[in-house]
């Protein structure tokens, strides 16, 4: 007599579910995919996200401000110029990162660095209470310095063996992600990364709803992963955080948790343009 085991079936792991897709608005070369009166309600602490394609002469966006708030800019391709808080100018390059953290108050600036076209993200996030009205970060990133994991380019945060050189003003991953036809990739997020959305900036990939270029995703909140399966060649970002817990109270060019530090922020703003007497590389504020 021969005997024979039975195992229970295990059923696979159900797909984490999207539960906003959006192409954003666009306006010219910038399609804004979320900002606080959509999508950044619920993908706090990242609350404004922009893709940008400029294709064209050079230009300059000019010195502007910001305070409660960190921006980090992802050059897929191309090159940007910018003007640091200090009046120093750079360039930077496909595959570069430039983070600004605004705390209390700052001024910046920057625009198209050469002809031709340039393509990339710029992220917003909000700060927390402690670091809201701190002081200014600015540091760049050439391409060759950021690590990678597998597919994964690590712009801020960690995964896998890879790790971001910025030191992150809360719990965040923020990821680079190319990936070629038929390839496989899995992301889990870290414990309590219940926010997590993925942005296509060319080609299509499966979660396994279809995602396509522009095409922003914000998944339900919970802390499993996603599986991505590229139908072309694709490039997208994906955003994973522990929910930022505090109010957006929004200025003109800053976000921060309260009315009273939204003013703080904006005096000192204000302060700073007064005491500018000297032009920052032949501009004054």
């Amino acid at each position: 007599m021969t005997l024979s085991a039975t195992y229970p079936k295990v059923a696979p792991s159900p797909a984490r579910r999207i539960a906003q897709l959006t192409r954003g608005r666009t306006h010219g070369p910038i399609t804004r995919l979320a900002s606080p009166s959509n999508l950044g309600k619920i993908m706090k602490p990242f609350v404004f996200l922009d893709l940008f394609d400029f294709e064209g002469q050079p230009f300059d966006i000019g010195l502007h401000p910001h305070s409660g708030i960190a921006t980090l800019t992802y050059v897929i391709e191309g090159a940007i110029s910018y003007i640091d808080p200090d009046g120093s100018k750079g360039v930077l390059s496909a595959g570069g990162v430039e983070w600004m953290q605004a705390g209390r108050g700052m001024w910046h600036g920057g625009g198209l660095d050469k002809p031709g076209r340039t393509r990339g993200f710029q992220l917003w996030i909000a700060l927390p209470p402690e670091l809201e009205l701190g002081p200014t970060v600015s540091m760049y990133q050439a391409s060759e310095a950021i690590q990678e994991d597998g597919p994964a380019r690590v712009l801020l945060g960690s995964h896998g063996a890879a790790a971001s050189a910025i030191q992150a003003p809360s719990p965040i991953n923020y990821l680079a992600v190319r990936m070629r036809a038929a390839e496989r990739w899995r992301y889990q997020p870290p414990a309590g990364h219940t926010v997590l959305w993925v942005a296509m900036a060319s080609g299509t990939a499966r979660v396994p709803d279809e995602l396509r270029h522009g095409n922003l995703a914000v998944f339900e909140a919970s802390g499993d992963a996603v599986e991505f399966e590229a139908v072309t060649d694709a490039e997208f970002v994906i955003g994973s955080a522990v929910p930022h817990k505090h109010d957006l109270i929004l200025g003109n060019y800053s976000v921060h948790t309260t009315p009273a530090a939204l003013r703080n922020g904006e005096a000192y703003i204000a302060a700073i343009r007064a005491g500018n007497n000297e032009p920052i590389n032949g501009r004054r504020l």
